[in-house]
């Protein structure tokens, strides 16, 4: 019976983690972003508004774009690139989940995956894909901030709650460079698969 009990305490105490995060709505339209460097057409490196002390960080090569989530140390911020393969453009609104205490423990952003029709190579809206990416925040003492998760957006009935969920509870304990992120729920066949470069 202590046991059960302990079991049932654990299962309440995870679920009250979980619901003790708030949602915040940061808009990071790149018209609000500030540019570091540019080649027009090739390259772009911005930053972006964040949640309160908490940066974004921007960056788009040949028609894919990645985004990172706080404070992100010099090796991340130049050697990471976390995308789709295909083309692809992230969307505005970022949704911070945020610890009692005002700490970020995750932050969860929409991907449009341009993905080509096999006859044309070409990009058509009805094979279009779209995927929730959740992302680990980095702290000032680790530097490290990446890509914890994925969801499909259209495979899945209900894919906030899901990616609410991974931003959680996988999130603030995933190892950026050691855990692989995974796709949660289920997986259709417009959820294209990433591309993730991370410093070694």
């Amino acid at each position: 019976m202590n046991g059960k009990i302990a079991c049932l305490s654990l299962v309440l105490l995870s679920a009250g983690s979980a619901i003790a995060n708030d949602s915040v709505y940061v808009d990071v339209s790149r018209d609000k972003c500030k540019t570091i460097a540019e080649e027009p057409g090739m390259y772009a490196l911005m930053t972006c508004p964040g949640y309160g002390d908490y940066p974004v960080h921007f960056k788009e090569i040949d028609v894919r774009q990645s985004f990172s989530f706080g404070h992100i140390g010099k090796e991340y911020l130049d050697g990471a690139f976390e995308s789709f393969i295909p083309f692809n453009h992230a969307g505005t609104i970022v949704e911070w989940r945020v610890a009692k205490g005002g700490a970020a423990v995750a932050a969860i952003l929409r991907w449009i995956i341009e993905n080509p029709d096999p006859k044309t190579g070409e990009s058509i809206p009805a094979l279009e894909g779209q995927v929730l990416v959740i992302s680990k925040v980095a702290e000032k003492h680790d530097g490290k901030g990446c890509v914890a998760g994925y969801v499909d957006a259209l495979a899945n009935p209900d894919p906030n709650t899901i990616a609410r969920k991974v931003a959680d509870e996988v999130a603030p304990t995933f190892r950026c460079g050691v855990d692989q992120a995974a796709f949660h729920g289920k997986r259709g066949d417009k959820a294209s698969e990433p591309n993730n470069e991370l410093p070694e």
